[in-house]
């Protein structure tokens, strides 16, 4: 781990540093500069001190838990966009450029856990059909606090406008006292998980489903459709509130190999999930999608292998990305065969797809790929319309990208899926199946059926009978 700084020498960076940021803002003709500021630490777990890092009154909390990759808590908002319409990714990539370019950071090479994040997470759709009810298109967010680790490092980040009662000092103390405190509160030991929460009701999901199954197999039979995921949403009541984190913490232990999120805007609602399926990753210049369609319980994986309809199912997926990618100018690779990639108690076909990434703005490529036909089908365009159609609800941040980009453009993204939102003692949990030719109801039935069944699991509720 690299030396902290004392608190003097803390102090001279911010001093130095808020001294750069009058300079830039003199120059621009404006006062929107940021002042970051950031610590290392010895390892923390972000996912138990998130209820502990300093926000504002907002509410908002993120956590991004890949342990063993890079796990990241924030909180409270710096700076945030929120808008719907057809521009959301390229407005956002805008946001996120623009705010990270504007903040003053201290000299020096920051390794890549450290960097100032914008958290962005958008909406399956453009715009809601009830914007007084619907997610977003899109929400961006600087934070205001940032905690991350990977392996065993840790940073600490502080990011807030000068002015008023805020100075280069006072930015500096709170960070200074802020990280000694989450030091000591680390050094606690950690409360034992609370009881068991009970299901005393919910929703009934199949008939209603089965109807429109029904007529999403006539489109896909007749050739109107190469394809069609169809989702379910079934809404939970529960035996009082739960703790999202708590819940996260099922999933760390449950979906090991997934990338586990929380969204929360407010403490009456939170979106969390554990994605097995990554949009895009770039990295140093090289960016990775997956392709991640065809599902089935442990014990079918080998038949999985062999299914025609499964396979059949998951090479729509993999043509539709890497056409996506060469049209716009990259050269995708991937191997010949997909792989199975097991995510808790589901196994699925798995084809990873790379290329070395050209001057793109990442969330240009993001724009590209969303929706996937993992998530969505064939033709696009008209799938997108017939779920409008045949779900009746909105699919609001289920199976849309969320994740993050940093000041070095490197950016993660994965597909909201295997998810849910709760709502104080209710939980809206949503699982889709890929419908192609061949596609038996029965079946499809069934595996919506296994996927909402597993995600009650993971997350430590009974399944109703």
């Amino acid at each position: 781990m690299q030396a902290p700084p004392s608190f003097s020498e803390l102090l001279a960076l911010a001093a130095a540093t808020a001294r750069r940021l009058e300079r830039a803002a003199a120059r621009r003709g404006d006062d929107e500069g940021v002042l970051s500021l950031a610590l290392p630490l010895a390892g923390l777990d972000p996912l138990v001190l998130l209820p502990h890092l300093a926000g504002d009154d907002d509410g908002f909390r993120f956590l991004w838990d890949g342990a063993p990759g890079l796990c990241l808590a924030a909180s409270g908002r710096c700076n945030t966009l929120e808008l719907s319409g057809p521009r959301r990714f390229e407005l956002a990539q805008r946001f996120s450029t623009l705010s990270l370019s504007r903040l003053a950071l201290p000299g020096g090479t920051l390794p890549p856990l450290a960097r100032p994040r914008v958290l962005l997470a958008f909406a399956f759709f453009d715009s809601p059909l009830h914007p007084a009810s619907g997610a977003a298109g899109v929400q961006a967010v600087l934070p205001r606090w940032q905690l991350s680790r990977q392996g065993r490092h840790c940073w600490l980040r502080l990011q807030r406008s000068l002015g008023g009662d805020v100075t280069a000092r006072s930015l500096a103390e709170e960070l200074w006292e802020t990280a000694r405190r989450l030091e000591r509160l680390a050094a606690e030991p950690v409360p034992p998980p609370g009881a068991r929460a009970s299901i005393t009701g919910g929703s009934a999901w199949q008939e209603g489903y089965r109807t429109a199954l029904e007529r999403a197999l006539q489109l896909v039979e007749r050739g109107e459709l190469r394809k069609l995921v169809l989702a379910v949403r079934q809404e939970l009541r529960l035996d009082g509130g739960l703790d999202p984190l708590e819940l996260l913490r099922h999933l760390r232990r449950s979906q090991p190999g997934s990338c586990r999120f929380l969204w929360q805007q407010s403490p009456r609602e939170a979106l969390l999930g554990a994605s097995p399926e990554r949009l895009l990753t770039v990295r140093q210049g090289q960016l990775r999608s997956d392709a991640l369609a065809g599902t089935a319980p442990l014990s079918g994986a080998e038949a999985l292998l062999s299914s025609a309809k499964d396979r059949h199912e998951h090479e729509l997926v993999v043509e539709a990305i890497t056409a996506v990618l060469g049209q716009m100018g990259l050269q995708p690779r991937r191997p010949r065969h997909p792989r199975l990639a097991r995510h808790g108690g589901l196994v699925h076909l798995h084809t990873p797809i790379t290329a070395p990434l050209a001057a793109q703005p990442p969330l240009a490529l993001a724009a590209a790929l969303h929706p996937t036909p993992a998530v969505a089908g064939l033709p696009r365009r008209e799938a997108m319309a017939w779920l409008r159609s045949l779900e009746p609800f909105e699919r609001g941040h289920y199976a849309a990208p969320i994740g993050w980009i940093d000041t070095a453009g490197d950016t993660d993204l994965r597909v909201a899926i295997r998810s849910g939102i709760l709502r104080g003692d209710r939980l809206e949990l949503t699982a889709g199946a890929g419908l192609v030719r061949g596609s038996r109801p029965e079946r499809e039935l069934q595996e919506v059926g296994l996927k909402l069944g597993v995600l009650q699991q993971q997350l430590n509720l009974p399944v109703p009978r």
